[in-house]
């Protein structure tokens, strides 16, 4: 629960710019400094109340792989010998603008 009064959800939900919907464990995603400030019960923003967070600049496509990512990366998180993610070389710049405006550059 959080201070304000509201119950959490161990899941939220993400959303394409052409309406792909991605349901995504809540711990997960909080590696992005963004989301993580979207969801934060203290701000003001709709998505810490409805668990939705819209993303108007990031593809179906995208964002699947982004997704892919944050379970990849929570799975992972607290081992030294990772595997390679494979990612494919058509997505790359788009994978790479994508991690800049959520803020997956920035070390956590």
């Amino acid at each position: 629960m959080a201070a304000n009064g509201l119950t959490l959800s161990k899941y939220i939900t993400l959303i394409s710019s052409d309406g792909f919907e991605f349901v995504v464990m809540r711990d997960a995603v909080m590696i992005s400094p963004m989301i993580k400030s979207m969801l934060d019960p203290q701000s003001a923003f709709k998505e810490a109340v409805s668990g939705r967070c819209s993303f108007d600049e990031i593809n179906g496509i995208v964002l699947e792989k982004v997704v892919e990512y944050f379970h990849y990366w929570y799975k992972n998180r607290e081992r030294e010998d990772v595997p390679d993610m494979d990612i494919p070389v058509e997505l790359c710049l788009e994978l790479l603008m994508a991690a800049d405006y959520l803020g997956l550059d920035k070390q956590t």
